[in-house]
């Protein structure tokens, strides 16, 4: 059922209590800020409330704190850079709940940002109290952090259930209609991209994705799990034992559907610019880094035919170049397919930018986590705990 969205609401004179992703990368010393991508992400959400004469209090964690206050992982400078982009103040609170932070909650057309919400425990705890504390004062709940939508916490899903409406941004309603479209009802062909270090991580994304799509084409080191799975060398590269006979399971089931590399990019040892060939079949004391060349071409040419493309994972050790190529090669092929495409987080993101195709990509993902497990067909937490759009509007 399609979520209520923040333009189904009269915000006017409404404190909005807005879940956002300011998770941004800092400067070893919290200073600054060295990507601005995820705030302006939510600028149309932030500007839609302030627009329609909603007082706005926005929330977000940042970093890994674990509980406790730390200077290096404040929001501050979110706050200056916000403010800088809205192009009216922004107030930082010292803290995200309790009574110094009621004193300064917004009136209609001001912005007040939180503190980081996990220097408390109780965030990721998702304790009753601390949500209720947070909703306190606020009038409705928007969510546009899909990021962090598949975590239970209090700030996604315990304030819920302390406001009468909780909506999706522009941001988290955008995510939702694009993934949704390619898992449920893809124009066809339908072709999937996944790479990345292990089967494991992937398990749900692999029986899920097979029941939609037409070819799905497997590289990263996930890739020699498979081949052993085929009784074929891999060599010294990564492989994951126990899970070999679930890659065979996999194949037995949906061989016609599942790809795998003809040819492998190899060395002795993994290290920048290391000597390096390509091969067929991986000799013992070989190491697989990266789908080699006729691979490249096997893929690009089904990419090429494709209406959808879901590409999640690197084909090779990306961040090591030149075990990158295949990897910009295929990234390259999906911009050039025309296909309706769409990229999980994370290194396929990386990989888009460094082929220079993001502008030819339809939908790249905020959220890595919550990209893959939506892609794995599991109920995204965040997303659940927001109301249903029939029921809220009837």
């Amino acid at each position: 059922m399609a979520k209520l969205s923040i333009n189904d609401l009269d915000l006017r004179d409404k404190r909005v209590f807005i879940r956002v992703d300011f998770n941004v990368p800092l400067s070893p010393d919290g200073r600054e800020i060295t990507s601005d991508k995820r705030i302006r992400a939510s600028l149309p959400t932030i500007q839609y409330a302030l627009e329609h004469g909603a007082a706005v209090v926005l929330a977000s964690h940042l970093g890994r704190p674990k509980g406790k206050p730390r200077t290096d992982m404040s929001l501050a400078p979110v706050a200056v850079r916000l403010s800088e982009l809205l192009g009216r103040p922004v107030v930082i609170a010292a803290d995200s709940v309790g009574p110094e932070v009621a004193k300064m909650l917004p009136k209609p057309g001001e912005v007040l940002l939180l503190e980081n919400l996990r220097f408390h425990p109780e965030e990721e705890a998702n304790d009753p109290d601390f949500a209720r504390q947070l909703a306190s004062g606020s009038d409705i709940y928007v969510n546009d952090a899909f990021g962090s939508a598949h975590r239970a916490h209090a700030s996604t899903v315990g304030i819920v259930s302390f406001l009468p409406r909780a909506a999706a941004g522009f941001l988290m309603s955008k995510e939702l209609q694009w993934l949704t479209k390619v898992t449920k009802n893809p124009e066809r062909p339908c072709v999937a991209l996944l790479g990345g270090a292990k089967v494991s991580d992937k398990i749900e994304v692999i029986q899920n994705l097979l029941k939609v799509v037409d070819k799905l084409l497997i590289g990263g080191a996930m890739a020699y799990t498979f081949l052993r799975a085929k009784n074929e060398p891999a060599g010294k590269s990564l492989v994951e034992e126990d899970k070999i006979s679930l890659a065979r399971q996999l194949l037995d089931t949906a061989a016609n559907k599942i790809m795998l590399p003809v040819d492998h990019v190899v060395v002795r040892e993994i290290k920048p610019n290391a000597p390096h060939e390509t091969v067929t079949s991986i000799a013992a004391d070989q190491i697989g880094v990266d789908i080699g060349p006729r691979t490249v071409r096997e893929y690009a040419s089904i990419i090429q035919s494709a209406k959808t493309v879901i590409w999640n994972g690197p084909m090779g050790i990306f961040e090591m170049p030149p075990f990158d190529a295949g990897t910009i090669a295929l990234a390259r092929a999906v911009a050039d397919s025309g296909a309706v495409s769409v990229v999980g987080g994370g290194d396929s993101e990386k990989a888009i930018k460094s082929a220079g195709v993001s502008d030819r990509i339809t939908h790249i993902s905020t959220g890595g986590g919550a990209s893959l497990e939506f892609l794995g067909g599991l109920e995204l937490p965040g997303v659940a705990a927001l109301s249903d759009k029939a029921e809220a509007t009837a």
